[in-house]
């Protein structure tokens, strides 16, 4: 199960490490902070926003995430 664009939870959903907005990634399978190059996982339709879930990208994934970031 994937989330969806407009799913209304993106809208109260936040990074917890800096409380900033996340953005689907295009798949639906993980939300990402530009921010702090952060990627957290959805897993079963369920995002885990854990600090210790995120992972940190490159800078050529940062990249590449920019790009299949859901519109």
């Amino acid at each position: 199960m994937t989330m969806k664009s407009d799913d209304p939870l993106l809208r109260i959903l936040a990074c917890p490490l800096d409380k900033g907005p996340l953005h689907l990634i295009a798949e639906g399978d993980a939300l990402y902070n530009p921010r702090l190059h952060r990627r957290y996982p959805i897993v079963d339709g369920i995002p885990q926003l854990l600090p210790a879930s995120g992972e940190q990208v490159s800078d050529d994934e940062h990249e590449e995430l920019l790009q299949r970031m859901a519109p």
